[in-house]
């Protein structure tokens, strides 16, 4: 079964850890939000999520078997779903449970093949990610070009978040065709 990928327009943002990805799509979201378009945001965590206190009812409820809770108050709601062992679901299962968007940004699930932009910082001291991954269409960094920098891929300047926003905002015009 084949996992069909939202309508809206999706982008990866992947990069090493420290490369600034969060300061980066802080920004980016602010400045989508500011213009009134809908950006929903799927964070994927290696770790395990503590989003209640363990004395809260909600928590003690999952606890006690409940395969889902959803906490609501009149500022927000959250979904907590227990996995109790099942496979973690795909990319395309997690979208499909959100509200529909102008953007969905993903920030993990790197492997998916979604078209991604790379946050590349050098001196964080590890390989990139854009020269071994065929779907990063940008990356954002603060050294210049490679000169065997593959074609398609458009290298945008870290250090000027403005020009990275005008890169974005041409792709959801283009709907992030390749």
């Amino acid at each position: 079964m084949h996992d069909a990928m939202p309508a809206h327009p999706v982008l990866g943002v992947i990069g090493r850890s420290g490369s600034g990805k969060t300061t980066l799509l802080e920004f980016v979201v602010k400045e989508l939000a500011a213009r009134g378009l809908r950006v929903n945001l799927v964070k994927h965590s290696h770790h395990d999520l503590a989003l209640e206190p363990p004395q809260k009812d909600s928590a003690r409820l999952r606890m006690a078997g409940a395969a889902e809770v959803l906490v609501a108050s009149p500022y927000r709601f959250a979904i907590v779903h227990e996995l109790r062992g099942a496979p973690e679901p795909s990319l395309a299962q997690q979208l499909a449970r959100m509200g529909p968007a102008d953007l969905t940004l993903v920030e993990g699930f790197k492997t998916d093949p979604i078209p991604k932009l790379e946050v590349f910082r050098p001196e964080v001291g590890q390989a990139p990610l854009y020269p071994h991954d065929p779907h990063v269409i940008a990356v954002a960094s603060d050294s210049p070009a490679p000169a065997d920098l593959r074609e398609g891929v458009q290298w945008l300047d870290l250090n000027a978040r403005e020009h990275v926003l005008a890169w974005l905002l041409l792709q959801l015009e283009n709907k992030l065709e390749k």
